[in-house]
């Protein structure tokens, strides 16, 4: 008995420590969680809604609408205008009620129309008539079940923080309105009624109807799909909203500038979108492309097009000059001419940037500072100096005779400096330096540099030398791979390199007159290696700012965006490009995405869970969601899936 006495104490003690708990969990209606702290309706034309920012609102309807509506013209202004809110109650009308409304304004339309006639009215019988063919032609299609009628009311709340703000915006409202004959006008006298009719608790106060068909309902609502791409160009994919296929042109007028970036994480289909743009662009449009290879995934690419393979690594015999510098075509700032020019001041830099992240290494080593650069950059500009390498073109021959040949084969350029010659320099001026403050700097340049000097047989000395090729104009595709490079420092190091040699003998040559040049593509993949070595990246976002003035599109591809995002000197690079793709993401990567490119929920939502070849594509301020699919031929020479290769090559051999 008293078993059961502490039992019941237990379960009643139970219930009453679990009934504030079931109050706090109590969930807010709709109307406590939209409610703002307070609202001042005392005024007729406004309220003033009191928050932590007092903020005022004006609610207004649709007074008037024009005889014929278009979509989705009707009510673009009114959705899009600023800071503004509508709702619209739509209402169907029994068909009862719409056909005896039809024929009392047929009977009243045919008596003015008699009545016009009687007094020989032509204008307004003519007008009265068509009206009148109008409502029978609408009752038949209603009777016919073809057409339907409905009642609509049209409520929109403007917010400003300001008043003077709001009488601006209203002014600037109704006149927006006016060009597609839309009346608005502010509810006066109602505007709380007005407001509460605005809130989504569907309950409409005003009641300002205005009658519509089915046809013109239909112009009303504001949902329309961006149709992304151009008139011209390659077939990119399809939009999965509509089903159209999206155009798209990487050098379109319409474009501020050529560039463009791709993100997605490993396995989302970069590389097979960047390989099927290259071949499309390549066979369509004539685009010749450039890749900077970090995985050796373009290899294939070059083979199918007709294209360029080089390899790069410690064993392979290729060399790539650093100190190597070409001519490049301007426009003469007072005659408009174009004219052949040498940029030394721009190479010294560029090289020197290289030379730096050299110095610096994998560790990025704090000891180099100012001191190091400027011994650096004097030691570049004398290299040059020491062959006679100025602004003049024919500087960069043996002889005056060589540069007015015009047989290009028996030109002889001269022998470029080379990092071996640039430490031998910096040898010679270490030991007749007698400055204390610059001899720890001499001394570190030239232990840590000389892992990069052939003749001291150093493990990264493929950079020192002269050339061993050309990049030649006209190749649909060149590919340098740097996959067998060491992956930590070896190969961003090559990257940053060979963006300065492509700089040289790629990009410079294209003319400025854009009548006159190629258009080209650059591609660097896996473009987050660069991102630790401050020269490179500056470098980056130097060549995607002149890149358009040569008409060529720098293209970077890279797995995590949060890598740019967080380098404040990357960023350059996202706003110097017009076209930004996105593949399937990362839960971790979605809000710095969100943040910077203004995605809403649902584009955030279909990143994560979007299939490979799925993305969102924006071009400017279009946006759209793509669905990349390679033809089945494409497939042979995109895919990157190493066991999709391997059953795709057993299937060719057994046919």
């Amino acid at each position: 008995m008293l078993g059961k006495k502490n039992k019941q104490k237990q379960e009643n003690l139970k219930q009453v420590n679990n009934e504030p708990q079931q109050t706090l969990l109590r969930q807010k209606t709709i109307k406590e969680l939209i409610a703002p702290s307070g609202i001042d309706a005392s005024n007729i034309d406004h309220l003033e809604i009191i928050s932590n920012t007092k903020r005022y609102a004006r609610s207004f309807f649709v007074s008037a609408l024009p005889r014929m509506a278009i979509f989705p013209e009707l009510f673009r202004d009114l959705y899009l205008f600023g800071d503004i809110n509508t709702s619209i109650y739509i209402n169907p009308v029994p068909e009862a009620k719409s056909q005896n409304e039809l024929n009392r304004i047929i009977n009243q339309l045919e008596t003015e129309r008699i009545v016009a006639a009687d007094r020989g009215n032509i204008n307004r019988q003519s007008t009265v008539g068509q009206k009148r063919y109008e409502a029978e032609q609408l009752r038949d299609e209603i009777a016919a079940g073809f057409n339907k009628l409905f009642e609509a009311s049209i409520v929109s709340t403007l917010f400003a923080y300001s008043l003077e703000d709001l009488d601006k915006f209203t002014s600037l409202l109704s006149t927006e309105m006016s060009k597609s004959l839309v009346s608005v006008k502010s509810a006066w006298g109602i505007q709380e009624e007005a407001f509460k009719s605005n809130l989504p608790l569907m309950d409409d106060k005003i009641k300002k109807i205005h009658t519509f068909d089915r046809r013109s309902m239909g112009t009303v609502f504001p949902f329309t799909t961006s149709e992304v791409g151009h008139s011209t160009g390659v077939p990119l994919g399809f939009n999965k909203q509509t089903g159209v296929p999206i155009l798209f042109d990487n050098f379109h007028s319409s474009l501020t500038n050529y560039n463009m970036v791709i993100f997605a994480k490993s396995g989302a289909g970069k590389s097979v979108t960047m390989k099927t743009l290259i071949s499309r662009s390549a066979v369509l449009m004539g685009i010749e492309s450039l890749a900077l290879d970090a995985e050796g995934e373009y290899t294939i690419v070059a083979e199918s097009l007709g294209g360029i393979n080089v390899v790069l690594s410690p064993t392979s015999k290729t060399v790539i000059n650093l100190f190597d510098i070409e001519t490049e075509i301007v426009k003469d700032e007072i005659t408009g001419k174009e004219r052949a020019t040498l940029n030394v001041e721009n190479k010294v830099e560029d090289v020197t940037q290289a030379l730096l992240t050299m110095a610096r290494g994998s560790t990025r080593s704090e000891e180099v500072n100012e001191l190091t650069k400027q011994i650096i950059a004097e030691s570049v500009a004398e290299e040059y100096q020491a062959i006679n390498i100025n602004q003049d073109p024919a500087s960069l021959f043996e002889s005056s005779a060589d540069f007015d040949s015009g047989n290009m084969l028996a030109r002889r350029k001269k022998q470029m400096p080379t990092i071996g010659s640039w430490y031998k320099r910096i040898e010679r001026k270490a030991k007749e330096n007698d400055n204390s403050d610059y001899k720890f700097h001499y001394s570190y340049l030239l232990k840590v540099m000389k892992q990069y000097i052939r003749e001291y047989d150093g493990q990264m000395a493929y950079f020192d030398g002269q050339s061993t090729f050309e990049l030649l104009d006209g190749a649909p595709f060149i590919n340098l791979d740097i996959s067998q490079l060491e992956e930590r420092f070896a190969r961003p190091l090559a990257q940053q390199i060979l963006l300065s040699w492509i700089w040289e003998k790629y990009v410079k040559k294209n003319s400025e007159d854009r009548t006159k040049a190629s258009k080209k593509r650059v591609i660097v993949d896996e473009a987050w290696m660069l991102l630790p070595y401050p020269e490179a990246v500056d470098f980056l976002n130097t060549m995607a700012r002149r890149a358009r003035k040569r008409n060529v599109s720098l293209a970077i591809i890279s797995q995590r965006f949060q890598d740019f995002y967080e380098k404040q000197e990357a960023q350059a690079v996202l706003t110097s490009s017009d076209t930004k793709l996105f593949l399937a993401q990362d839960k971790s990567e979605i809000a710095y995405l969100k943040e910077v490119f203004k995605l809403s929920e649902g584009e955030a939502g279909f990143l994560v869970t979007c299939l490979k070849g799925e993305g969102l594509l924006k071009v400017g301020q279009d946006t759209a969601i793509l669905q990349i699919t390679p033809t089945a031929k494409e497939f042979e020479f995109v895919e990157t899936n190493l066991n999709n290769i391997v059953n795709n090559k057993k299937r060719q051999a057994l046919q």
